[in-house]
């Protein structure tokens, strides 16, 4: 869905101008997302694997929840909206603890430049896991997986090729986030 995105300077702020997401990202402009990290009490985090249909990075692997903040919207609703959509979780503000804001930029080819500003949040999974209901055009599969498996994981080239890429400061900042709701 190629919905309005507000467009956002460098540092993050509004410029008042809001494009197509397409648009955004053919310009490399600065737009914001939001990233859902499940987690649960026994260590482990909960991954999507990105529908084949994906534009970018099908069939890998990557944080629980992620979504495009639509025009207007706030950060809070738009991650409470996708965990909805992707993953079947009814989520309220209170359920949401947001960690922090990462800049991120990767060129994916000439006509997509993504440049986005992550709002991230962690929130425990309270029900079974075969309780969620993923929405098969945006997620293929989902799972737990120990977050020090997961971390390792992405220090291993051979088993990286099946993960979405994410700095090491980022997946530190989310990992360490993690551990200090669990202990």
């Amino acid at each position: 869905m190629d919905e309005l995105v507000d467009i956002l300077d460098k540092q993050g702020k509004s410029t008042g101008t809001s494009l197509l997401k397409s648009e955004a990202h053919k310009k490399g402009l600065f737009h914001a997302t939001a990233h859902v990290w499940i987690y649960n009490r026994n260590g482990e985090i909960l991954i999507q694997k990105r529908s084949g249909n994906k534009e970018t990075y099908p069939n890998k692997w990557d944080v629980s929840v992620a979504g495009h903040i639509c025009a207007g919207e706030d950060p809070v609703t738009t991650a409470i909206r996708e965990t909805s959509e992707e993953i079947g979780l009814r989520l309220q503000k209170s359920d949401l603890y947001k960690i922090g804001q990462y800049r991120s930029t990767v060129i994916h080819n000439k006509d997509l430049i993504d440049c986005e500003f992550n709002h991230i949040y962690l929130t425990e999974l309270k029900v079974p896991i075969g309780e969620l209901r993923i929405q098969t055009t945006e997620v293929a599969a989902i799972k737990f997986i120990d977050i020090n498996i997961y971390r390792e994981s992405l220090k291993d080239f051979s088993l990286l090729k099946s993960y979405v890429p994410h700095p090491p400061d980022y997946v530190d900042l989310v990992i360490s986030a993690i551990r200090r709701q669990t202990l």
